[in-house]
């Protein structure tokens, strides 16, 4: 069969990118031909075909961009070239629009898979709860017609379902168990930043407000008290620079700023830690939680969004309780 993919940025920092990498691979194990579409596309391969839509590189302009999206007649248009595809597999809005219209116009069997749409902290400013309004109808708009629907957690099934009335299937994301497991070794990452004596904890994802960072460092000086050999690492690309600036300013020397790491040198940080911690406010699914567990680490998270149903060792605590997150911290630590 041919199967398009499509989600707005194919890269390597995203976790929907992730899951759309993976997918295409076990597509073309099975001898399906497969072609991702995307509007920026970093991710490169040989196995199947990208085909990069362009849009601004301005972030501002880049949202207004991919709110309105179906106002580029010459992008919109890209639909047709789906004609002969046998299914049109949408990861999220904007691309959405062209799985509805191949749908709607050429019969084109449409599947959704559904990521989640975070609204968590952004709700504060009038601007920000009217682009996240338009965001979510414009997104059911483009759901009218889908013939399957998959949520990656069941906590995101019943929010599909209460927002735009879409009944789905729970499908888990796929951990890479060849890369991520116990059998990693960490021994580099250790001796590349000097670990050996030390407690380490360890987060992964974007530099972004809703994932919490602020809150986890505040917690990280709170454990530091107690455990004062105890280092934070941060690995992950910030996406808001003025939120990075004030994370870099709370932080004492004690917590590492990484930046990106590839998906060939992730399975060493995660077998480096003793612990991983995350105070993310919103989480669908959480990618990171699941691989550090894959390689037998235990996690320490906010009782929030689908962490009840993926976070299996270690401990929840009620939302934004840094006291709670702290001592549970230095609980499995000690």
């Amino acid at each position: 069969m041919r199967i398009a993919i499509l989600t707005p940025t194919f890269d390597y920092y995203s976790g929907i990118d992730r899951v759309v990498q993976l997918q295409a691979e076990d597509y073309v194990k099975k001898g399906h031909k497969v072609t991702i579409i995307a509007l920026e596309a970093k991710i490169k391969s040989e196995k199947y075909k990208i085909v990069e839509l362009d849009m601004p590189k301005n972030n501002t302009l880049q949202r207004l961009y991919r709110l309105f999206f179906f106002l580029d007649a010459k992008k919109v248009n890209y639909y047709k070239k789906l004609k002969n595809y046998d299914i049109v597999i949408s990861h999220f809005y904007p691309m959405n629009w062209l799985a509805y219209l191949a749908r709607k116009k050429y019969k084109i069997k449409y599947i959704y898979f559904n990521h989640g749409i975070n609204t968590t902290g952004l709700l504060n400013n009038v601007w920000q709860k009217l682009y996240m309004k338009l965001f979510s109808f414009f997104t059911n708009i483009t759901l009218k017609n889908v013939d399957e629907a998959y949520s990656v957690s069941k906590y995101l099934k019943d929010d599909l379902k209460k927002v735009s009335g879409l009944d789905s299937k729970v499908v888990y994301n796929k951990i890479d168990k060849k890369r991520f497991n116990k059998k990693v070794k960490g021994n580099k990452i250790i001796k590349k930043y000097n670990l050996k004596n030390d407690k380490v904890l360890l987060y992964v994802g974007r530099i972004a407000p809703h994932k919490g960072i602020h809150l986890l460092i505040q917690s990280f000086n709170t454990i530091k008290k107690q455990i004062p050999n105890a280092k934070l690492i941060i690995v992950g690309k910030p996406t808001f620079n003025n939120y990075f600036k004030t994370l870099k300013k709370i932080s004492n020397k004690d917590v590492i700023f990484i930046g990106f790491v590839s998906d060939e040198e992730l399975p060493y940080y995660y077998a480096a830690c003793n612990l991983y911690v995350t105070a993310s406010l919103w989480e669908g699914f959480n990618i990171p939680a699941a691989e550090a567990q894959a390689c037998g680490k235990k996690v320490v998270a906010f009782d929030v969004g689908s962490h009840p149903e993926i976070i299996k060792k270690g401990i929840l605590v009620k939302n934004k309780d840094l006291n709670e997150f702290a001592n549970a911290v230095i609980k499995l630590l000690k």
